[in-house]
């Protein structure tokens, strides 16, 4: 039996590809971005929220929450005084889900140095 093959796309195509993927992979090769991210697959959360469960200070916080906004990870909607951010990139979430079984679920792995 066969298995199912991806369709070939052009070196060009695949570049672009390959370029957006590494761009994905720096914005979120920061560990507070990164933990950001993945409470943010749980769901909406405001921005007094992320603060608790993660203990990252406001400036840094401000300043991580803005990259993720930038590179169109997450998007934002106010209510009152409160930020709530989102997950808005599903490429993003895919991967982060990907990490979270591999790392997050499997207490015996050893760290990778």
């Amino acid at each position: 039996m066969k298995s199912a093959r991806a369709p070939a796309i052009d070196t060009e195509q695949m570049r672009q590809a390959a370029d957006s993927a590494c761009q994905l992979l720096k914005t979120l090769s920061n560990i507070d971005r990164l933990m950001l991210v993945c409470q943010l697959t749980q769901g909406e959360k405001c921005v007094s929220e992320l603060e608790e469960a993660l203990g990252i200070g406001q400036p840094t916080l401000s300043q991580q929450l803005g990259v993720l906004r930038e590179n169109d990870i997450v998007l934002t909607r106010r209510e009152g005084k409160n930020i709530y951010y989102r997950m808005a990139h599903p490429e993003a979430l895919a991967l982060v889900s990907t990490l979270y079984a591999q790392y997050c679920c499997n207490t015996r792995r050893k760290p990778i140095r």
